[in-house]
């Protein structure tokens, strides 16, 4: 096989710099598994070490600082046959620890190459998870007062089947890179290297003593005896095999005509208690119900005894690619908490939109039309307050229509509404 590295994209790395020691290893290692670009996929994240997924002649993503796993662990459930490497500094395995853990815990197929230079490279030398306590950089004293990390050690115990440390110099890299992207586990091999470019500024740091320093460390070759177990991905296949199929949904026969043409956004605006996202759910079966693409998007109740008091609601022919709402063609105000929560909306809003008003709830000025509904001398419950909005609205024949609104309650409840 040949090379896999980009002939349109050479390495671009500082004179000296590890990484494209570590580089060439991988395509070595590439080449001696007879392995095409097209089965193998490069995921990186942030910093000099997310250059990685351009230089390769192979899938590729490239994703937020500290994610690589996330991305590598969905890619990998998805596409299982391919060769997925993820390449992450020792800033990225800081930020995204959290991340490691979960791998090695899961022991999904995946290689993390932490490309270990033991600073913040690319952003001003500042201190990494890996930096020695006694070297000096860009967050002045702040590196000698936290103990650095042994990821070897750290891997270990969180589960890793494959755990080994190198040095970016050492003439069998591309063997145990080898090594550990045809184990069938997760694999992490911790690479140290030298950061010219940063590190080397400030601090000495030779391959010899990085030689030195693995020495004085426990050793990790490869297969950790005591992890050793299933690969993730054949395990949930064998176990997804077995259950009972899903039932899908029932579909919404479409079977009525919008009453206006094009995209329709619609907020309510309430509070805990109001059902406001029942009315939300309300309006999108009836949507659905004239063929319309439909999403809603609810506020997040923060605490356990409040409840959501806005939900947004998108009608649309098209499908639906950005769910936020620019310019309603309806806004139902039921509660000042709501008002609350959009009171920057009312001063954008214009003629074209109609707000419906309960009567008893002051909102900002707005140059929307205004529909009034004195909800309270009707007697009409707080509760139900979102529902008769909905009426209204559709007895105007703005946005759903009475037919849409009777066949979405129907779907909606089995009970007399």
């Amino acid at each position: 096989m040949t090379s896999l590295l980009n002939k349109n994209r050479p390495p671009v790395f500082c004179p000296g710099c590890s990484h494209e020691r570590i580089l060439h290893a991988l395509d070595k290692a590439f080449e001696h598994m007879g392995l095409q670009g097209n089965q193998i996929a490069i995921v990186s994240d942030i910093g000099c070490s997310g250059l990685f997924d351009t230089f390769f002649n192979t899938h590729a993503l490239h994703g937020l600082h500290g994610r690589a796993l996330t991305y590598a662990a969905g890619l990998k459930m998805a596409r299982p046959e391919l060769n997925i490497v993820v390449t992450m500094g020792d800033g990225g395995l800081g930020i995204g620890g959290a991340h490691l853990l979960a791998a090695c815990r899961r022991n999904l197929n995946l290689t993390l190459l932490i490309l270990n230079n033991f600073n913040f490279g690319m952003t001003g030398g500042q201190f990494s998870p890996t930096t020695p306590c006694h070297s000096s950089g860009g967050s002045g004293f702040l590196g000698m007062m936290e103990k650095p990390v042994d990821v070897g050690k750290v891997a270990v115990a969180a589960g890793a089947s494959f755990a080994a440390r190198a040095s970016a110099y050492q003439k069998d890299l591309p063997a145990l890179m080898e090594q550990a992207i045809r184990f069938k586990g997760f694999s992490i091999i911790d690479i140290q290297g030298i950061c010219p470019g940063r590190y080397l500024k400030q601090n000495k740091l030779t391959p010899k003593q990085i030689d030195e320093n693995l020495k004085q460390l426990s050793p990790l070759n490869g297969p950790v005896p005591e992890n050793i177990r299933p690969e993730y991905s054949s395990v949930y296949r064998e176990h997804a095999a077995s259950q009972e199929p899903v039932n899908l949904p029932e579909g919404i026969e479409a079977r009525f005509r919008p009453p206006q043409p094009g995209r329709q956004e619609v907020i309510l605006l309430g509070s805990a208690g109001q059902r406001i996202l029942t009315a939300g759910e309300i309006l999108g079966i009836a949507g659905l119900s004239a063929g319309l693409n439909v999403t809603q998007k609810n506020d997040y109740n923060v605490t356990v005894l409040t409840g959501p008091s806005v939900s947004e609601i998108i009608l649309s022919p098209e499908k639906i690619d950005y769910t936020g709402i620019t310019s309603p063609a309806a806004v139902i105000v039921l509660a000042p908490e709501g008002v609350a929560r959009r009171e920057d909306l009312f001063g954008n809003l214009d003629h074209k939109t109609l707000v419906i008003q309960a009567s008893d709830v002051e909102i900002p000025f707005t140059r929307a039309k205004i529909v009034q509904a004195d909800f309270k001398g009707k007697r009409i419950k707080k509760t139900d307050r979102a529902l008769a909005a909905l009426r209204i609205l559709a007895g105007m024949n703005r946005v759903l229509s009475p037919e849409m609104l009777d066949a979405a309650l129907k779907e909606r409840f089995k009970e007399k509404i």
